[in-house]
């Protein structure tokens, strides 16, 4: 691996409460990277994001980012170097409009998105401005909820299942968003179950069970790795 690291798990642990999660995570992610976290249900996967950003009850290591040391920092602090956090349960406000959720986040750092640019890489929730977040299929929920964090300047996007139960249309069109946002230059973190999704957009592949890496795969090394994978995901 060649580049600038962005990123750096070292022997991270998790627990909730008295649940020890998470079995010494060791990860790296390059500045401009897309890398998808692969699993079966209930192997880390989300609480390695979570992690991340200091959403656990309790974790050990050590988590850099862009060379800050983060594990003692609380969340706001971790955000403010730079991440953007689009949880599974997207978060939407039910009553405020597409609009008003998409303005509601803080700025984390200068050179977020415009809401201009926001609604020419996603159409759909320019049609759907003044529409309540009640109102917004799933799909587009989904699109708000990846589009919020692309005004607040984060760097890193932590991105969990945002293909989930979606159209193809839909899928297909955040991966189209992932891949521009690749070419600006934000280094994107994704827990994705869709194997094929997850193929047309990242770069490597980190495998995880009961809590640990336990194998990561180059995206043009997939084809000769599926046999691998297929122990691994059942996929």
């Amino acid at each position: 691996m060649t580049g600038v690291e962005f990123l750096r798990l070292t022997d991270v642990h998790a627990f909730y409460g008295e649940s020890h999660i998470l079995h010494g995570v060791d990860l790296q992610v390059n500045r401009g990277e897309v890398v998808t976290l692969l699993g079966r249900n209930g192997a880390g996967r989300t609480t390695t994001l979570k992690s991340i950003l200091g959403l656990v009850g309790r974790r050990t290591g050590s988590i850099m980012v862009n060379g800050r040391e983060a594990i003692d920092l609380p969340p706001h602090r971790i955000a403010q170097l730079g991440i953007g956090y689009c949880p599974e349960e997207r978060g939407i406000f039910a009553s405020l409009t597409c609009e008003e959720n998409l303005l509601l986040p803080p700025a984390v750092a200068s050179g977020g998105m415009s809401v201009g640019e926001i609604y020419t890489m996603f159409p759909n929730l320019k049609e759907r401005a003044a529409s309540p977040g009640m109102r917004l299929s799933g799909g587009e929920q989904q699109m708000l909820a990846v589009a919020r964090i692309l005004r607040t300047g984060a760097r890193l996007l932590l991105l969990d299942e945002i293909s989930e139960g979606l159209a193809p249309v839909i899928v297909q069109a955040l991966g189209r968003a992932i891949r521009m946002l690749r070419e600006k230059g934000l280094t994107i973190v994704m827990v994705e179950q869709n194997f094929r999704f997850a193929q047309t957009v990242a770069d490597r592949h980190y495998v995880m069970e009961h809590g640990r890496i336990v194998d990561m795969v180059a995206n043009e090394d997939l084809a000769a790795s599926m046999d691998r994978l297929h122990d691994y995901l059942g996929v």
